[in-house]
């Protein structure tokens, strides 16, 4: 067995026979996300609050635990089982360096990484290495993980350097892993000028192939995965490269335009949204790999008897958007694998420890909308619409489009400042107080609620993209 290549179009083996990748991205693990495991803010924040709630051993207990059992054996003996083989494994640059300790490697960040890279390998499932969170914040959003909404990477040449830095350190680390299909380098980019990301590739590609030439990498597109209009002859400079969309659809989510029912106009509109963010790439025929997409789905403890007509909606988009991707006998991950309940092929069961515990703050977390991912802002929106109608009256129209604008709308900015930042910075003690008080034991046990032996399957979904998860040889 060789490393895969990238071939015109396609990702290759070393008969040159096509390999199509199909699995689920790892979100919520080594970069753990709000809506995913089931906290206010950003990581970095809850780690700072637990460490002062309950001492520092305690809260690192806990969350080396947290990693230890969110992904194990009986993980990647379940994913293979579905026919899919391929699994994206963020991470958040902090297991591997400290802010205050720049540029020295801390080789613990490994630990779970390796683990699960093995054990992936193990049951013949390739992994793509995304470097979800970059000093600075590569974009504006929560998950790059640094508070604000100003993505600081593209201002501080700095935060570049390190990051150059970083992937050095995994080139060197992982050179010749047979398994790892790929580097992912940045996740998700929003540069406003989309001119400094390009840059950036040109020197995080030249530093990866000083020390490794064979690794395939997957360049996103800006403005979250989806332009790539900027991007030139940038191409013809990167070998062995594939270029990453992340295909959502508004129809998956709470805020859909409209009833999905796959008409003919809305199927049209899932195929133009597709087309629009991979045209660069067939213009060039160049390879295109679909590194996030799916809906979200609705919970019985907050939609009730709504949850199975909502779901099942859900189910269609996600069915219409399939038949698109196998057309193009597509490479994706869906988003994702493992969560509380609003998105995974597995989720944590609402009676094991950890959601029991939190089922009051889950709750008003969800009320609130404090998370920005699918958020349903019914029982708050009159808080906000005063301010969104302050703007709308006092700045000009032609001043209300500030990047990255048009996926953000006005109603989604003051939502990401007002909610999704300064509302939810007051959670965060609230969330770590639930630890106060628990001994090893039990905070183990609230860890132990992320073992595949304590979660649920959403049936539905499993189903759906075992019947897709490969496809016939081309003759």
């Amino acid at each position: 067995m060789s490393l895969l290549k990238v071939s015109g179009t396609k990702l290759v083996d070393e008969k040159g026979e096509e390999v199509i990748l199909r699995g689920a991205g790892l979100g919520g693990w080594m970069n753990m996300e709000n809506f995913i495991s089931g906290y206010p803010g950003c990581e970095f924040q809850i780690r700072a609050a637990l460490a002062e709630a309950i001492g520092a051993e305690k809260s690192e207990f806990f969350f080396d635990k947290f990693l230890e059992y969110f992904f194990q054996d009986s993980d990647a003996k379940f994913f293979s089982s579905l026919g899919l083989n391929c699994i994206r494994l963020p991470f958040n640059y902090h297991h591997f360096e400290d802010d205050m300790n720049p540029r020295v490697l801390k080789k613990s960040g490994f630990k779970h990484l390796d683990r699960v890279i093995d054990l992936c390998a193990q049951y013949n499932i390739y992994t793509i290495l995304d470097l979800h969170t970059a000093p600075g914040g590569q974009n504006t959003d929560w998950h790059s993980d640094h508070g604000g909404h100003i993505a600081n990477f593209w201002n501080h040449k700095d935060f570049q350097d390190r990051t150059i830095w970083l992937w050095e350190e995994l080139a060197a680390h992982y050179k010749g892993n047979k398994w790892i299909a790929g580097y992912n380098p940045l996740n998700e980019p929003t540069d406003p000028y989309h001119t400094r990301v390009i840059a950036f590739y040109d020197r995080v590609y030249n530093a990866i192939r000083a020390i490794d030439s064979e690794h395939a990498i997957f360049f996103d597109g800006n403005t979250f995965a989806s332009d790539f209009s900027h991007f030139g002859d940038s191409h013809k400079k990167w070998e062995n490269t594939a270029y990453s969309i992340h295909d959502y659809s508004t129809f998956g989510f709470p805020a859909a335009p409209e009833a999905y029912v796959g008409t003919e106009s809305q199927q049209r509109r899932l195929r133009r949204s597709y087309e629009k963010k991979r045209e660069w790439m067939d213009q060039r025929g160049l390879c295109v790999w679909n590194g996030e997409w799916g809906p979200v789905y609705a919970r019985k403890q907050y939609e009730g008897e709504a949850t199975d007509k909502i779901n099942e909606v859900r189910y269609h988009v996600l069915k219409d958007q399939l038949a698109i991707y196998n057309k193009d006998r597509l490479s994706w991950s869906i988003w994702l694998y493992k969560d509380i309940g609003f998105q995974g092929m597995v989720y944590v069961s609402t009676k094991s420890a950890y959601m029991t515990r939190f089922a009051d703050f889950l709750a008003k977390k969800h009320r609130l909308a404090v998370d920005a991912w699918g958020a349903d802002v019914s029982a708050v929106q009159q808080v906000y619409q005063p301010l969104i109608n302050h703007v709308l009256e006092e700045v000009p129209e032609k001043f209300r489009d500030i990047y990255p604008a048009p996926v953000w709308k006005l109603s989604d900015r003051v939502g990401r400042l007002a909610r999704n930042i300064l509302v939810a910075e007051f959670l965060v003690k609230e969330w770590a107080s639930h630890f106060i008080g628990l001994d090893e034991t039990q905070i183990d046990e609230l860890a132990k609620s992320f073992l595949y032996e304590e979660c649920e399957k959403r049936e539905g979904l499993n189903e759906i993209l075992t019947d897709n998860a490969s496809l016939v040889k081309e003759a």
